[in-house]
């Protein structure tokens, strides 16, 4: 697999798409920092690493829905820098994603962030996602 980040976020779009409530994904530091800035944000309902039957570690990601509307709080995850193409931005060049209601998620030297936490510590990286 060449872009497995790119792989994840397919995985989470498809699930909200298909009402899952429980989505799988191998496991690495990466896609758990990821998981993490997601449930701090309110995107996803819950998380849990465990250990599937090979012993291969995986992220279990329970999505967050409205118990009225049945809407998902994800609405949308787009992958921004890729392998082929890599995208990179300064602490004052850093995206908004739908003006600040939605997030960027950035690698920096500083660990993986959102784009509010990046411009506040002023550092920049590779923006990695879109979500919203």
């Amino acid at each position: 697999m060449t872009d497995p980040i790119s792989d994840f976020l397919t995985r989470v779009r498809n699930a909200v798409k298909a009402n899952h409530k429980v989505v799988e994904a191998p496991a690495s530091k990466m896609k758990q920092e990821i998981t993490r800035i997601l449930y701090e944000q309110g995107y996803i309902l819950a998380y849990k690493l465990d250990v599937d039957a090979k012993g291969k570690s995986i992220i279990k990601i329970a999505l967050k829905y409205h118990p009225e509307t049945k809407l998902n709080a994800i609405k949308g995850l787009k992958r921004v820098s890729r392998p082929g193409l890599r995208r990179y931005s300064s602490a004052a060049d850093m995206p908004r994603v739908l003006n600040g209601l939605g997030i960027a998620i950035v690698s920096t030297s500083k660990g993986i962030m959102t784009d509010k936490k990046a411009r506040q510590e002023n550092v920049g990286g590779e923006v990695l996602c879109y979500v919203y």
